[in-house]
């Protein structure tokens, strides 16, 4: 039996990828900007990426210890919540230029320009924008984002 997965070239969407392909395209598609992700692959990445992130925020936040003293003054995370902050703080740098690049992808994929991920620094209807336009569904005129 071949493998679906090798079948789908990197430059293309796979349009029904599954959960363990969509995280390995992400990771192997780094920092590309160009070419298109299709919505599997796209929101498959982002459950992953929330639960991640969730995981590692909650065992921070639970092993950080009491955050003021007796005194009432604010204490930083120490021991074992230091380094699951550190490493909550690592997940997002190492996932943020290609978290960006999967946006771009999937904005291509609906024939939209990149340059529409910029529009989530619009307060309030900027970031409800750019998830309507994850959203919407894959548009052949798209085709023209590929290499």
């Amino acid at each position: 039996m071949s493998n679906v997965q090798s079948a789908v070239p990197l430059d293309q969407p796979y349009y029904g990828a599954p959960i363990g392909a969509a995280v390995q395209r992400f990771f192997k598609k780094y920092a590309t900007f160009r070419g298109r992700a299709s919505r599997s692959e796209f929101w498959w990445w982002a459950l992953v990426n929330v639960m991640v992130a969730s995981v590692l925020s909650g065992l921070a936040l639970a092993t950080s210890g009491p955050t003021v003293d007796e005194l009432g003054q604010p204490v930083g995370p120490s021991g074992l919540g230091l380094v699951f902050f550190v490493l909550y703080g690592v997940w997002g740098l190492v996932t943020l230029i290609p978290g960006i690049a999967l946006v771009v992808r999937r904005l291509h994929d609906s024939n939209k320009s990149g340059f529409w991920v910029f529009v989530v620094l619009v307060p309030v209807v900027g970031p409800i924008v750019l998830l309507v336009f994850e959203l919407l569904p894959a548009d052949p005129a798209g085709a023209r984002f590929d290499a």
